[in-house]
């Protein structure tokens, strides 16, 4: 299956999880393995020499999960406050319709391990900064972030270069 195939299985989903949102929904391409296969290692290509792929919760740890384990890399987990179970570092921040915290646990990253960061969409940027933040924070050298899909219009690349202007983005598709 070629990529453009994979990514025409996402799909639109008007006013969710709110009125005025409108929600990509990749989980008919997580569905067929042939997509889903073609999506992970493309996000992969990005940067396979990667020690650590961080997946953000809860969409982006599957990406991040299957990338682990076909690029032969630790996987970490970046979740919402109050679901990892040991010390843990936290960030707040703001996103398109509402505000939220996630945390990482502080041993996570140690060594200075080289990290991959993935998620499904990059929007307004507020979740991904509060993800690189936390890497650093445990100890980890950010090499990449990727997405799935990104939404140009709500200018979170912007946003993420003015705080994190070394870090490459990198997005499968733009919308």
């Amino acid at each position: 299956m070629k990529l453009d195939n994979a990514l025409s299985l996402i799909r639109e989903i008007p006013d969710y999880p709110q009125p005025g949102i409108l929600f990509r929904d990749i989980t008919p391409l997580l569905a067929d393995q042939s997509a889903f296969a073609v999506v992970t290692e493309s996000l992969l290509s990005f940067d396979k020499a990667a020690s650590h792929i961080a997946g953000i919760e809860a969409r982006g740890f599957i990406l991040a999960s299957a990338m682990a384990v076909k690029g032969g890399a630790g996987f970490v987990p970046i979740r919402k406050a109050g679901k990892l179970p040991h010390a843990v570092f936290s960030q707040s921040y703001s996103l398109e319709y509402g505000s939220a915290t996630l945390e990482i646990h502080q041993d996570a990253l140690a060594n200075s391990s080289q990290v991959l960061l993935v998620d499904d969409v990059l929007a307004t940027g507020g979740t991904m900064i509060a993800a690189l933040k936390l890497i650093q924070e445990a100890g980890g050298s950010i090499s990449h972030l990727c997405v799935l899909l990104e939404i140009s219009a709500l200018e979170g690349r912007a946003r993420i270069a003015r705080e994190f202007p070394d870090i490459q983005i990198h997005a499968l598709v733009q919308v």
